[in-house]
């Protein structure tokens, strides 16, 4: 039987972690922890042989048992009042429990992997949407360069809806950074003169999306090998930055040979080398 620790102190040190955590979108690099709201989150993360260092529940929900089967996976269950665990909660309907993971590792960029650059997206529903999108749609890597909106945020890890848990995830990183990659680098703009549906994609290949309302950064395009417009017949000016991606990362899954497929071969000149950098 797991131990079961009872709290009910709302300046119990825990429950003070547990608020930061849940209501300061960075929280999570200073304590070295995050906060995962919700039955949907702890069940993405269990289902991805995740161990949470802690789950923790309200009273009633501990007699639950989808709650008591999820709680099973962490190390330890703590139970709080309804009231106490609702204070915690930045959400208008709190959860009835969740899980603390300590915060993942830093990993290193993985050179061959179909991958995702944010530049510098803001809004946390569109990282979370872009990051669900790479994982439905076989990207295994996401790399976030500075400015874009942290992504072990609350907000984010809505959003994502445990997408999280099936991509690497670097943040913070430079445009030097991507030297790394030894994919091309395929940027989505509505100002591009070639289409999407017109273009030989690279496969694999990293799909750069940008700020909402700056797009691409200039510095961060000259480094791209093709940079592709998504038609819009109906007029609008631009895509969310969501829903384009959703539409650009969908067409590179369904231009992908079936697995154990020999993919076709293009000629030298269908996919151009990225312009040379400026130093």
């Amino acid at each position: 039987m797991k131990p079961v620790q009872r709290i009910a102190s709302r300046a119990n040190p825990l429950v003070a972690t547990l608020r930061r955590l849940a209501r300061d979108g960075a929280a999570y690099r200073k304590e070295g922890r995050v906060w995962l709201e919700g039955d949907h989150l702890a069940a993405a993360l269990v289902t991805r042989g995740g161990r949470p260092a802690l789950a923790v529940l309200e009273e009633g929900a501990w007699d639950e048992p989808r709650w008591r089967t999820l709680a099973a996976a962490a190390e330890r269950v703590v139970l709080l009042p309804a009231a106490l665990l609702a204070s915690i909660s930045a959400l208008e309907s709190p959860a009835r429990g969740g899980f603390v993971i300590d915060l993942p590792p830093a990993p290193s960029i993985d050179p061959a992997a179909a991958s995702v650059v944010l530049d510098r997206v803001q809004d946390p529903g569109n990282a979370g949407s872009i990051l669900r999108s790479a994982a439905a749609f076989g990207v295994t890597q996401v790399l976030a360069l500075a400015g874009t909106v942290a992504l072990w945020s609350p907000k984010v890890l809505r959003a994502g809806m445990g997408a999280h848990f099936a991509l690497r995830l670097v943040e913070g990183l430079d445009a030097a950074a991507l030297d790394a990659l030894a994919v091309p680098l395929v940027a989505s703009s509505p100002h591009a003169a070639q289409t999407l549906a017109g273009a030989a994609l690279p496969a694999p290949c990293a799909w750069v999306f940008g700020h909402e309302g700056q797009g691409v950064a200039a510095a961060l395009a000259v480094r791209c090998a093709l940079e592709l417009r998504i038609p819009q017949p109906g007029g609008e000016e631009s895509l969310n930055v969501a829903a384009a991606a959703a539409v650009c990362l969908y067409e590179s899954a369904r231009r992908m040979p079936p697995k154990g497929a020999a993919a076709p071969a293009r000629p030298a000149s269908a996919v151009p080398s990225p312009p040379a950098r400026r130093t």
